[in-house]
């Protein structure tokens, strides 16, 4: 009996790559300028592609069966950028209706059909996934049924997370495009303004029902607008304010398991970073030493729940 030729399978794999335009070009634009509409800057779709494409064949095995390009038009009537990529060679343009209010309709629906429709005749063995929808959920979930894997792409948040948690759980690998990664191919349309604009607001906050508040700005003299760092007090009171709602939404038993403290597992300390930045309105990230009062400010209102006495660290 001979031995089986395993490069013949590994030839025969094949992966799709999925792109909600809608969420890649929103995502990019907000982390890179916090650009609240789409005019306001332009991206370079085919040379993105590529890059998506050539990010695909260095992780996937197999080949690229098409890109899908997700869109959405008035009426559907193509635009002239989207009759450009559209005729790209291996992508494919789905185009959702854009109504009045600029929203994208039926654009999900195009990615759950394609998506199952790709998974149940055995098409593809891989998908990547560039979106954030929790719609998607039970599309991935299908897919996965039929034995294809599901690699969820998203773009790196300005602050949160901008990629709806069920969708990142089911996933089956998870990976984020970096800022710099796409800066390259998303420039903006018009210089930037003398003033200091007031954030838009970003993916996360969409999914959490929040609009960013105003931060403070001041200006330096050589006309740049530094960051300004945040204040400690405020930053313990978000980090009690996060342990108290989990008690009351995770059980006081699920945050006993936490105890003694004060280590944090790494998945719980990302939550928490998460939720406080969603308090704030800003990204904690630049900011270290905020990490670490985030987690006082936290333990100091669990350790009270359980009667624990600790010295907290200094002022």
């Amino acid at each position: 009996m001979g031995i089986p030729d395993l490069s013949a399978s590994v030839f025969a794999m094949k992966y799709a790559i999925l792109v909600d335009v809608g969420y890649l070009y929103a995502a990019a634009g907000e982390v890179l300028f916090g650009a609240r509409e789409r005019r306001e800057y332009r991206v370079a779709a085919d040379e993105l592609i590529q890059v998506l494409q050539k990010q695909a064949a260095e992780r996937l095995p197999g080949e690229l069966l098409r890109v899908y390009w997700y869109d959405a038009a008035h009426d559907r009537v193509p635009t002239v950028d989207q009759r450009v990529i559209a005729a790209l060679p291996m992508v494919k343009v789905r185009l959702g209706n854009l109504n009045k209010q600029g929203q994208q309709k039926g654009v999900d629906a195009q990615i759950r059909s394609d998506l199952d429709a790709l998974a149940r005749h055995g098409a593809v063995t891989d998908a990547v996934l560039l979106a954030g929808d929790e719609d998607l959920v039970s599309a991935v979930e299908a897919a996965q049924a039929y034995g294809v894997r599901i690699h969820l792409w998203g773009v790196e948040p300005s602050y949160g997370s901008n990629q709806a948690e069920r969708l990142v759980w089911e996933a089956d690998t998870v990976e984020v495009l970096s800022a710099d990664l796409l800066r390259p191919y998303v420039r903006e349309s018009h210089p930037l303004s003398t003033q200091a604009a007031q954030p838009a607001p970003t993916p996360a906050q969409v999914f959490a029902g929040k609009t960013p508040a105003p931060r403070p700005v001041r200006s330096t003299p050589g006309g740049t607008v530094p960051k300004l760092g945040p204040n400690r007090n405020t930053v313990e009171e978000v980090g009690e304010h996060v342990a108290q709602k989990w008690i009351l939404t995770r059980g006081r038993d699920n945050v006993r398991d936490l105890l003694p403290g004060p280590i944090l597992p790494t998945v719980i300390d990302t939550e928490l970073l998460i939720e406080a930045e969603k308090e704030l309105g800003h990204s904690l990230r630049p900011y270290p030493e905020a990490r670490v009062w985030l987690r006082d400010g936290f333990w100091a209102r669990v350790y009270r729940e359980f009667d624990i006495t600790v010295r907290r660290s200094s002022k």
